[in-house]
């Protein structure tokens, strides 16, 4: 008997490119659990100086940040999403409802006080060739202890590598990372199936084997912030903001696991 089953009947010629919406939903089934926050603080120090202060309760953070941070308000009290991606390591993201269309996500350490800041924002318009989500990024330290280690920075170090990345019993996708700008992606089940591309990226080592990835998409307006704990646990937590369906901007929540394939090293010139 023939498996006539969703994602077999996907047939990549004639498929209408999906929808963010449609292709976020459930892939957060096999992200790690969240943790609780409530009745801690924490003040971040950017590289540029600027500052960003948390103060969570219950169900919200009160937050302010300097306006060199680039955020559409310098205070607010908004929901977040924090997961223990390691025993010391906290991957906390802010999807504003007070001010439309931005994301503020954080990864801090316990114990060596290092943090990286990223920064996402929808634009207001469409231009050709530009992904419509921009996002930067910051190295921090926090308060509460001296920095310890390596400062966090830009990283080549996924350069060539070729991972498969399961979040949920039906989505499964592969990435090839080219190199410091750019990587390439395929699913592999799910109702993306049989569809990829290659878009903008930017990874970022915060540890050993621990690194933020992070991708701006050309033909749809999402983008996503990931923690990839390539030494640990090999899990990865991630976040995702863009435009759905309706046209409206809408914040997810990813996670899953990750399974190495290999790695290929480039012999003559190197990638940028």
């Amino acid at each position: 008997m023939t498996d006539t089953t969703t994602n077999d009947l996907h047939d990549p010629a004639t498929d209408e490119w999906r929808t963010y919406d449609e292709f976020a939903a459930g892939i957060d089934t096999y992200r790690l659990p969240n943790t609780d926050l409530t009745g801690t603080s924490l003040v971040l120090t950017l590289d540029d100086g600027s500052t960003l202060s948390l103060a969570f309760e219950a169900d919200a953070v009160v937050w302010s940040a300097s306006a060199a941070l680039g955020v559409g308000a310098t205070e607010g009290r908004d929901p977040y999403d924090a997961v223990a991606a390691r025993d010391d390591v906290v991957f906390v993201n802010l999807p504003l409802t007070s001010v439309e269309r931005e994301a503020i996500t954080v990864v801090y350490s316990t114990a060596s006080h290092r943090a990286l800041v990223a920064h996402s924002v929808i634009g207001e318009e469409e231009v050709e060739g530009t992904p419509r989500v921009r996002q930067t990024f910051h190295a921090a330290v926090t308060d509460g202890g001296d920095p310890t280690g390596e400062v966090p920075a830009p990283s080549r170090d996924l350069i060539g590598k070729r991972n498969v990345y399961r979040y949920s019993p039906h989505h499964l996708y592969e990435h090839v990372y080219v190199s410091s700008q750019r990587y390439a992606w395929q699913c592999l089940e799910g109702v993306q199936r049989g569809h990829g591309d290659m878009d903008l990226s930017t990874v970022w080592k915060f540890a050993d084997g621990l690194y933020l990835f992070c991708f701006r998409e050309f033909r749809i307006a999402v983008a996503s912030v990931w923690l990839h704990d390539l030494g640990y646990d090999l899990r990865t937590t991630g976040i995702f903001l863009g435009l759905n369906g309706a046209g409206e901007s809408e914040h997810s929540r990813a996670g899953g696991h990750i399974y190495p394939l290999g790695s290929v090293s480039y012999p003559d010139a190197q990638p940028v």
